[in-house]
């Protein structure tokens, strides 16, 4: 995912039986479609270059079933890995924390939910017959991406729309390609988990 015009918008589909997303940059182009399948024991996610899944760019897979500390490494078009991300245990129970950790296993980035009482207050209003439909229009939880100097480098935010579906990526500052790429991956797979949790 090269020369990508920031901000991107990952938009969910609604009614498929996949858990799928489609992310489009700046100019409204398509860079990638994400795809989970659903009722896996580990989860095997593939990043294809458009809608039409004629090739896979990317595959992100778990490294144990169904564990709350897994961790998801990062594979290219080669099969080759180039890093992971990771959920930060029990911390995250409250506000989501995940740790991005390059090909030699080194901690390059934290991605960590801003306000943890938006999550829990979208929860609760989620669960009220009729209002459930309307708390993607009142509340969005936005997570930002630190290196390890703490810089902000990029925000995931929540954005107004039926059902959650919406999400923007904010570039803060410039990192290098491959970089760029490990965020991306990071954030796609931490939203597709921080989704299902509410």
């Amino acid at each position: 995912m090269q020369n990508l015009k920031y901000p991107l918008t990952f938009t969910f589909k609604i009614g498929t039986l996949a858990n799928d997303f489609t992310a489009t940059d700046a100019t409204g182009r398509v860079v990638a479609y994400v795809r989970q399948k659903m009722l896996r024991l580990k989860e095997d996610i593939q990043i294809y270059s458009n809608e039409s899944r004629s090739r896979v760019l990317y595959n992100i897979r778990a490294d144990r079933w169904l564990d709350w500390s897994a961790a998801y490494a990062f594979y290219d078009e080669r099969g080759t890995q180039f890093g992971k991300v990771a959920r930060k245990g029990w911390r995250s129970i409250w506000k989501a924390e995940y740790e991005i950790v390059d090909r030699h296993d080194q901690p390059q980035y934290k991605v960590q939910e801003e306000n943890g009482w938006v999550k829990v207050i979208d929860s609760l209003v989620g669960e009220v017959p009729g209002l459930g439909l309307l708390t993607g229009y009142f509340f969005h939880p936005s997570y930002v991406v630190t290196d390890r100097r703490d810089r902000e480098v990029a925000r995931l935010s929540k954005l107004p729309s039926f059902f959650g579906r919406k999400f923007r990526v904010d570039k803060l500052t410039e990192v290098e390609d491959e970089d760029d790429d490990r965020i991306m991956l990071g954030l796609m797979m931490m939203i597709l988990l921080e989704r299902r949790r509410g």
